[in-house]
């Protein structure tokens, strides 16, 4: 396994940094891995504490017995994909759909539906340095969270936007259903965020963790609810959804962070976050490019509800 560090990520430590890219596998796995000598940092064995640096190159070696990764398979799948050229895709993801495979979770994902388009037109995914699991990945949303995602198929694709989303010259907008009245028409949200100490699947806002800054504005209020447009000024996992559980709005349906809040479920299919807008520039020809997707059926559906509420 194949890890280059971001900006986004400098600074972290490198038994933290694994942790978060490989979900599967403890903190504890990991620090046990640099400990015999299975995780290299630009080629050099390093601590568990050392502070990864933009640019490092992490490899994982792991004992023969358990690299073996089976190879990932391509899966017919009806995609919704908003625009195509030789170099990325945009593609419209659905709720329930992991973006891609892991050890654990080899088939059913959006890359294994997108490996099926692309040979069947003859091309092919980029090559990820993050990994055999994650071909033409550029960024992910979570696998409840709906909408736009580009794709690399070429590696002069995948370096460009990848550094475009570390400089954060590509932007992403949010529409978010989240619980309550939200004080005041815009604002943002500077809380750092860390992995939860006890549920390894949740994020928590704590001084300790990783800054992350969000920006919200009110698009439309309902009864108890507030519809929210939401941009993210860092890339944390699970960015939005914890930070609107920090001020007390978590994101409606949300599994993971609405659930102590006991509020009413309008569906079990995940939180009604919609990563709606997508903003890049070609990584050929420079060329700006939005790109926008529509709001889930399902999702619409419970907004004219609400509507008819007031």
């Amino acid at each position: 396994m194949k890890y280059k560090v971001s900006l986004n990520a400098q600074g972290q430590r490198l038994d933290r940094f694994l942790t978060d890219e490989t979900i599967s596998e403890s903190r504890t796995t990991i620090k046990e891995w640099i400990k015999k000598g299975f995780v290299t940092v630009n080629q050099q064995q390093e601590k568990s504490s050392y502070k990864v640096i933009e640019g490092d190159k992490i490899e994982v070696c792991l004992p023969k017995e358990s690299q073996d990764t089976p190879l990932l398979s391509p899966e017919p799948m009806d995609l919704d994909i908003v625009y195509e050229d030789t170099d990325i895709i945009v593609v419209n993801k659905p709720q329930n759909l992991v973006v891609h495979p892991s050890p654990n979770h080899l088939n059913h994902t959006l890359v294994n539906g997108l490996l099926d388009h692309v040979l069947k037109h003859h091309e092919q995914l980029a090559d990820s340095p993050n990994g055999e699991y994650r071909p033409g990945i550029v960024h992910r949303i979570d696998k409840d969270t709906s909408g736009l995602l580009v794709v690399a198929k070429t590696e002069l694709a995948l370096e460009n936007l990848t550094n475009q989303v570390s400089n954060h010259s590509m932007s992403r907008k949010y529409m978010a259903l989240v619980y309550g009245d939200i004080a005041g028409e815009s604002g943002q949200i500077n809380v750092p965020i860390k992995r939860h100490p006890v549920d390894r699947l949740r994020y928590e806002g704590h001084p300790e963790g990783r800054q992350a800054l969000t920006y919200f504005k009110v698009l439309e209020r309902f009864n108890q609810f507030t519809l929210l447009e939401l941009s993210l000024a860092t890339g944390r996992t699970h960015q939005i959804r914890v930070h609107l559980q920090f001020i007390n709005h978590p994101v409606a349906d949300d599994p993971l962070y609405s659930r102590d809040h006991k509020q009413q479920f309008f569906t079990t299919n995940g939180q009604l976050l919609h990563a709606y807008q997508l903003t890049l520039n070609h990584p050929r020809s420079g060329e700006l490019m939005t790109f926008e997707a529509d709001l889930p059926y399902t999702y619409q559906s419970i907004l004219e509800n609400l509507r008819h509420e007031i």
